[in-house]
This record gives C-alpha cells, structure tokens and sequence, in this order.
C-alpha cells in the first residue's frame, strides 16, 4: 500500500468524505468492470458497485492493513454479489451485440482498434460476443463468479474457496466448466488451462 493511499485510508476513517471519494477513484473503473462481467447489464453494474461503495465506506474504519486495500474491497465486492445472488437471478435483458453490451469505454488499447478497424470486423466481433453471453449466460452465478475470480482477479482455488464458501473442488470445477462453454459457443479451439485474458486475445473482446 503506497503512502498516498495509506494517508487516504486515514482520513477517509476519519470522515474525511473527500478523501474516500479520492480513494475510491483509483478503483471505481475495476469494481465496475468486475460487476459487470458478473451480472453483464450496466444497470445492474452501476447498482452493485454502488452498493460495494456504500458498505465499504460504513465498513472502513474496521480495515486494519492487514491485506491490501483492495483485498480488502474485493472481499466486500463478493459479499454483494452473493447477496445479490441470493435475492434475486440476473437477466441477460438480450443486449447481445458488442458495442452495445461492452461500451466503448470498456475497451482497451488494441481490443478498441478490433472494434473500429471495419465494419467486417466489427460485426465478427459482435457475434463472438453474442456467443461468449451465450456460452457464459449457462452458467450458474456461483459458477460464473468463480471463473471471474480466478481468471479476471488471478485468485488461486484455496482464495475462491474460502471467499465464495465452497470447497477447491467446486471452484475447479466451475472453472472447467465455464472454459467447456466457451469453447463450445466460440467453436475454437481453447485448451483448458486458457485464462480469461487469453480468451481476450483470440476473439478481440473484453469478456
């Protein structure tokens, strides 16, 4: 934890407001992105990262330093999502092509490019993205917060376990399962032990 984010968190726990507003800039952008390949509709996105903001600053004053900030606000994150899984199941509300589904703004560096290249490719990679959906909409949510976790967050199977509340073996399993659905809706060939960013790099598309 740097000296700037460290002084932050000191006085954002002391009812600085500005200075949690400041602590959250650095990261609104991953929280966002991390709901919304959960649940895959911005709306419901914007809601749970408002609802992760909202109990990490009624929670701060219990961070300690003993993990990383944002180990810390990720653990929170989980927590809203499995609530949020619990009360209700997300609807994929048939926004299926790439530009509409991701945003632009969601799209880095070259992944930007592969959208604006050509209309030839952008529309290929619409319908790659139309099939990700479909291949990840299968999934249970448990089972799409696993693969996320692993592969979008880089958590090891012991981590997602003890964070989700299942057992090693589920969370490979969901893992494994996820990467099968892709494959079969991409119809390319993903060796099991591709990750998340790999998946990225072939079809052209934030996931």
């Amino acid at each position: 934890m740097s000296n700037i984010e460290d002084d932050l968190i000191r006085r954002a726990q002391s009812a600085d407001t500005e200075a949690f507003c400041l602590l959250a800039k650095g990261y609104e952008r991953r929280i966002y992105l991390l709901a919304f390949h959960y649940c895959h509709n911005p709306q419901d996105a914007e809601d749970l990262s408002q609802e992760v903001w909202l109990k990490a600053y009624q929670a701060l004053g219990s961070f300690r330093g003993e993990s990383t900030f944002y180990t810390w606000l990720r653990k929170i994150t989980i927590n809203c999502f499995l609530n949020h899984q619990r009360a209700r199941h997300y609807n994929w509300r048939g926004q299926t092509t790439g530009d509409t589904l991701l945003g632009v703004d969601s799209i880095e560096g070259d992944e930007r490019l592969a959208f604006t290249s050509n209309s030839e490719t952008a529309m290929h990679n619409r319908i790659l993205a139309e099939r990700v959906m479909k291949g990840l909409s299968e999934l249970t949510p448990p089972q799409r917060l696993i693969f996320l976790l692993k592969h979008h967050e880089g958590m090891t199977y012991e981590e997602i376990a003890r964070a989700v509340g299942c057992s090693t073996g589920t969370a490979k399993k969901s893992v494994f399962r996820a990467i099968t659905k892709l494959r079969e809706h991409l119809d390319i060939d993903v060796p099991s032990t591709t990750t998340l960013r790999a998946l990225q790099s072939k079809i052209g598309i934030g996931v």
